[in-house]
């Protein structure tokens, strides 16, 4: 799989045609190179006809950075009062991820057939955007976030991704948003009846091996991707 690159975005096709799509949000301060390494790490079999979409977030200033100029999906006014959120860079990037969705049904890809990750930032966009969209997608994979705009979420949320089954995994030593934070939105998924799948480890704000490989078989299980015999 050789990367397409351009100013929005980094691609990775397979060898066959694309039948189903994962569009993977990166992290604060970081873009679309991010998660990149993380594909062949997956140990997908070769037969796979997944691809792989890593969108770059725009440049913004970010204010519990000093203002500083950096990729985000949104503004971060304070991680201790979540009473306190950018609603308006919040809802300017799910325009955005809806774009990348709508492409991808205008290129053939069922929406039963996109799962939407992310990490950090990332992962709190693909929450937001994945269970408020009107057509029933693959999954959610949701890595070291949490819900934002969760005000304003079960009035807001779609029935379309009622079912719509979610991964999240958290490090129980995560000093950027911590456990506490992630459990919280795990809970608050749960007690509206997602079918949620928890997965904690023993890590910081990063990804570790065990979880790259829970990642790769949730996947496989999402997208029906079988062995070949």
């Amino acid at each position: 799989m050789k990367p397409t690159r351009s100013a929005d975005a980094i691609i990775l096709e397979p060898d066959g045609a694309a039948d189903a799509a994962v569009i993977w949000l990166h992290g604060l301060g970081a873009d679309g190179n991010d998660f990149l390494p993380i594909v062949p790490e997956l140990n997908l079999p070769p037969e796979h006809r997944i691809r792989f979409i890593f969108p770059h977030a725009p440049m913004r200033p970010v204010t519990i950075n000093n203002g500083m100029s950096m990729r985000a999906w949104f503004d971060i006014l304070s991680l201790e009062k979540l009473s306190v959120q950018d609603e308006a860079g919040i809802r300017e990037s799910q325009a955005r991820i809806e774009r990348y969705l709508s492409a991808q049904l205008a290129g053939g890809i069922n929406a039963g057939r996109i799962v939407l990750a992310g990490f950090s930032q990332g992962g709190a966009i693909a929450l937001h955007t994945a269970l408020r969209y009107p057509l029933p997608l693959a999954g959610v994979l949701a890595l070291s976030t949490y819900l934002p705009l969760h005000e304003s979420f079960v009035q807001e949320r779609h029935t379309a991704n009622a079912d719509t089954p979610i991964l999240m995994c958290h490090g129980n030593a995560d000093p950027v948003l911590p456990l506490a934070l992630g459990a919280w939105s795990r809970d608050l998924l749960i007690a509206q009846g997602y079918p949620l799948r928890w997965e904690e480890y023993p890590m910081q704000h990063q990804v570790c091996g065990p979880q790259i490989a829970h990642i790769s078989e949730w996947l496989q299980q999402r997208l029906s991707i079988k062995q070949a015999a």
